[in-house]
């Protein structure tokens, strides 16, 4: 019989050194650090997450479990958090290898890799059911396995420990409400509650309690209830040799799915057009996109009713992010409070934003590996039931036509979450301008450069700028020299006050 897929899984994550990881996999995985760290201490310094520290502690506690779960909390609600195929990767991924490299005293290159086997195994499982009900940040079950892969590589467990830990931790997985995540608080608690998870399952494996090795394949488990198209041969493909680091996407602002790019090509207008004296004043917007930012926008736009809309439905709100930036040259976390929240116009001109379908871009996303067009590939003609639902017999006929063959390795991973916005001015000119892949997503200019971009985002959301020159190097630095990074890239406190 041949070993479940935990089972190889836990089995070569357990045995993952340093040296078996290519160095430009670790690179980005100094990047990816580099890039959480921003979203934690932006989260931290926001009244909703000053509440959160005032519920479970700081980002740094003597409590190692908790201070990981605090750390995933902080970095995912916001959507500043970075994603690959498949999943929203950093808020375990990053969060609790810094809260647990932190307490044991580990070095950089330990940290990274860290990461990089907690995103293996976090992506990978992910993957095997993004073909199902859940996707995106509603896809907590990444945290489950995330979290759990990056405690055990930072206390080097042994592959019994891990197989039974994973088992475990995906045993009771989470299963999101839309109603909590889009009109609630309860986002604030997307990953902090999977972590907490995980951290138990590691605690119970410790003690010899045992999950079931076959969990993920039976037809009584995970992918039974979390799939529609289960791809289980998703969860080891590949391993050691196919890096599911390398399709990281780097979030260069706030914004849920598809909103980057219509981000990126509105700040360019207002940069290029508006922000002259003499430029007028737009008149209508359209935002033409795929079917996976116009599904996103149709999730949230019931909720999205002007100042006071709640937080976790704005920032999946295309026609408020881009009225923003038209305005302003940029859109950030300060634009999803009051006052900023408030200012009318912003909202006048978010009523005169429409969101429509262009075709070509669904073509190019399918042939992305992120966020889906990879389990497309691999599931072939087994996932056109699940595309019918999600955007009809024409996206099917759009699939069938596409390249059918997987990927051998990430090298060339893409993320085609394009947009194309046309700004029609009150004197009558028209202003457009497209981007196919976001800035920060996956594809060759994030390859070449993910460093120079996340050292942007750090210091634009006032991250010091030795800690950003600093983290290229991060896998030379020291257990000593690591722990004065950590804590003056997540705050001037990280220890805060205690509850």
């Amino acid at each position: 019989m041949p070993e479940p897929a935990l089972g190889e899984l836990a089995g070569w994550a357990s045995q993952v050194r340093p040296e078996a990881v290519p160095e430009r996999v670790l690179s980005l995985a100094a990047s990816q650090v580099l890039s959480q760290a921003a979203a934690i201490r932006t989260g931290a310094g926001h009244e909703l997450g000053r509440r959160m520290t005032r519920a479970f502690g700081p980002p740094l506690q003597s409590d190692t479990c908790r201070s990981a779960a605090v750390l995933a909390g902080l970095g995912s609600w916001l959507n500043l958090d970075d994603t690959a195929y498949a999943g929203h990767l950093s808020n375990s991924t990053v969060a609790v290898p810094l809260a647990y490299a932190y307490a044991h005293r580990l070095d950089g290159l330990s940290l990274l890799t860290a990461v990089v086997v907690a995103n293996e195994c976090a992506a990978r499982v992910t993957a095997s059911a993004t073909l199902g009900p859940l996707r995106g940040q509603s896809a907590v079950h990444t945290h489950l396995v995330g979290a759990t892969a990056a405690r055990l590589h930072c206390e080097q467990a042994s592959g019994t420990v891990w197989r039974d830990a994973l088992g475990l931790a995906l045993g009771m997985p989470n299963w999101p409400l839309m109603r909590a995540f889009l009109a609630s608080d309860a986002r604030l608690l997307n990953a902090l509650t999977p972590v907490r998870t995980a951290m138990d399952a590691c605690d119970a494996a410790y003690a010899g309690l045992h999950g079931a090795p076959d969990l993920v394949e039976h037809p009584d488990g995970f992918l039974a209830r979390f799939a529609d198209v289960p791809l289980p041969e998703a969860v080891t493909a590949g391993l050691g040799r196919r890096w599911h680091t390398e399709t990281l996407s780097f979030k260069m602002h706030p914004g849920g799915p598809g909103v980057d790019a219509a981000v990126d090509c509105a700040a360019r207008i207002h940069d290029e057009v508006l922000a002259r004296p003499d430029a007028g004043q737009p008149e209508e917007v359209v935002v033409e996109a795929s079917l996976y930012t116009l599904f996103a926008g149709q999730k949230a736009a019931p909720y999205v009713t002007g100042p006071g809309s709640p937080q976790g439905a704005l920032v999946l709100d295309t026609p408020y992010a881009v009225a923003v930036t038209l305005l302003n040259g940029r859109f950030t976390p300060d634009d999803l409070a009051s006052p900023a929240l408030d200012e009318p116009r912003r909202w006048d001109l978010a009523k005169r934003v429409r969101l429509t379908h262009d075709p070509a871009m669904t073509r190019d996303l399918l042939c992305s590996e992120a966020p889906f067009g990879e389990a497309l590939r691999q599931a072939g003609s087994a996932a056109e039931p699940w595309l019918r639902s999600f955007g009809g017999d024409a996206l099917v006929r759009q699939a069938a036509a596409q390249e059918r063959s997987v990927r051998g390795d990430f090298r060339r991973a893409e993320k085609a979450t394009g947009a194309r916005v046309t700004v029609l001015m009150a004197d009558g000119r028209t202003v457009v301008r497209e981007q196919r892949v976001p800035e920060g997503g996956a594809g060759p200019d994030t390859r070449m450069r993910h460093a120079r971009l996340v050292r942007q985002k750090f210091r634009a959301l006032g991250g010091p700028a030795w800690v950003a020159g600093q983290a290229p190097r991060m896998h030379r630095m020291s257990a000593r020299e690591l722990r004065q990074w950590i804590e003056a890239a997540l705050g001037n406190d990280p220890y805060g006050a205690a509850p």
